[in-house]
């Protein structure tokens, strides 16, 4: 079968490479899950992963299968395999277990282990294949009427833990309720932050660069979010204006954000930062003011990168809501679809243009 790869540390080494079928008895106890895969979405991680800035083969291999955004159909299970059944529809999580305790009672998305495995970028075969067999605790069940939006899935877990964490921190205060929210960026997962965060009732102004007339801007607008672009407003100046918030979510992949969004959060407020950031950029700060905020204001700020399957399953029931809520929201950023995986490509055409695209994703095969 056909799979989307690359040569770890060897730069725009991208290829279509060829892999046996996997089988059901590969996965010990009984557990095992064959998934056709139909979606596979591809985002700054692949794109990095191609260009050697990180990455591992699996043990055995001098290549990697990508592709961490999966979504597919199972097709075959094992004997002792009783919460899926072929037809279903489906998502894998993407981190597998180390050794650290943390490991060990299932937040393997928390492992303190130097070493770590995920499917698609470190050490372990992605999505971006025909096939995949998985054990059953890593694949989480997608109801029928949300598989056009499956493919969302695992980006949306990145927001959902963010927010989720933000909200058991300040489990502390007993009266916390949040109601104005800034989203820093408006791509991918600013828009499903944005989401998130007015599923819950609260006021959100979400900042990009682009001015407008643009989609993004339109689709924050539709969901009653205020979209200012920086060029005409600084994040400050707007604070001054729609704040303090009470929460901030980053998503702008700008490490300077981050310190703006320090001094525009609110008393108890939590700013998640989603975003990594490499390099050696400098910027000059307020330092001992933001110190002083954050101590005196009782503030928090807190990462939030991969996620475990209680994220998944929150996100099964955000999308939910939001069809209910937004209906046909969420199909509006499967802006580029790329047929067939021989297409590769144009897969990375698309993802390394600007050229507009809120998601683009490989139809592996139909839904």
């Amino acid at each position: 079968m056909k799979a989307i790869s690359v040569f770890p540390g060897r730069p725009n080494s991208v290829h279509l490479a060829e892999l046996n079928k996997p089988l059901v008895d590969e996965v010990s106890n009984g557990r095992g899950v064959l998934v056709k895969v139909l979606r596979v979405g591809v985002d700054g991680t692949d794109k990095e992963i191609n260009a050697a800035e990180y990455g591992a083969a699996p043990s055995g291999y001098d290549f990697l299968v990508i592709g961490h955004e999966g979504f597919g159909q199972v097709e075959a299970v094992g004997p002792n395999v009783t919460e899926l059944k072929p037809g279903d529809y489906v998502v894998a999580t993407v981190r597998r277990p180390g050794r650290s305790i943390y490991d060990l009672i299932g937040t393997n998305d928390m492992t303190t282990d130097d070493v770590y495995y995920e499917r698609g970028i470190n050490l372990r075969h992605g999505f971006l294949t025909e096939y995949y067999v998985d054990d059953a605790d890593f694949i989480v069940k997608v109801p029928q009427g949300l598989k056009r939006v499956g493919v969302l899935l695992e980006p949306f877990t990145v927001v959902q833990k963010g927010i989720h964490q933000a909200y058991e921190i300040q489990r502390r205060l007993k009266v916390w309720h949040p109601k104005r929210a800034a989203v820093m960026g408006a791509g991918t997962i600013g828009l499903l932050a944005t989401l998130t965060l007015r599923l819950r009732g609260i006021e959100v102004t979400t900042f990009g660069r682009t001015e407008k007339p643009y989609l993004n801007a339109n689709l924050l607008e539709e969901l009653g979010a205020r979209y200012i672009s920086t060029k005409d407003t600084t994040i400050l100046d707007a604070a001054k204006q729609f704040g303090p918030f009470d929460i901030i979510f980053e998503a702008a992949g700008n490490s300077g954000v981050v310190f703006d969004s320090m001094q525009a959060l609110g008393k108890n407020g939590v700013l998640v930062l989603s975003s990594v950031t490499g390099g050696d950029k400098m910027v000059e700060v307020p330092a001992d003011r933001i110190n002083l905020e954050f101590v005196l204001g009782n503030k928090v700020m807190v990462g939030t990168v991969n996620a475990n399957r209680e994220y998944f399953e929150m996100g099964v029931r955000d999308m939910a809501q939001s069809e209910a809520e937004y209906p046909g929201w969420l199909a509006k950023l499967l802006t580029d679809p790329v047929l067939g995986l021989e297409n590769f490509g144009e897969l990375f055409k698309r993802l390394t243009s600007p050229n507009g695209a809120i998601k683009v994703f490989c139809e592996v095969a139909k839904i």
